[in-house]
């Protein structure tokens, strides 16, 4: 059994954002939540809500399935729309560069591992 959650216009880049999700790809749900919670990035609170809106989605599926069972088994950041600033930032050579406010979107699925393919 899957469950998937969403969080979408996370502010900060999805750079900085795959390096926390990164951490826990592949992790059991409790360990996840774990390194979450010791991580000191900024994209660490977002990527947390997003699991435990993971865990409460599979839980809603199958109010059966054993929380301490679930693994983190997909999860991915997208490049969200990103606002171009009115302001500018002094560049190489005299130039300016226009900054720029980057969104992510961040997806984590968790599964139990008892419905692979076979």
């Amino acid at each position: 059994m899957e469950a998937s959650a969403h969080a979408r216009y996370v502010k900060g880049s999805p750079q900085k954002a795959r390096l926390v999700v990164d951490l826990i790809r592949g992790k059991k749900v409790d360990e996840a939540l774990a390194i979450l919670r010791t991580t000191r990035k900024r994209a660490a609170a977002p990527v947390a809500k997003a699991l435990k809106s993971a865990i409460a989605n599979a839980e809603q599926k199958s109010p059966a399935a054993a929380v301490d069972d679930f693994v983190v088994s997909r999860a991915f950041v997208d490049l969200g729309p990103t606002k171009q600033r009115r302001r500018m930032r002094p560049a190489p050579m005299g130039r300016a560069y226009r900054e720029r406010r980057w969104s992510s979107h961040i997806t984590i699925h968790v599964s139990d591992g008892k419905d692979q393919e076979e």
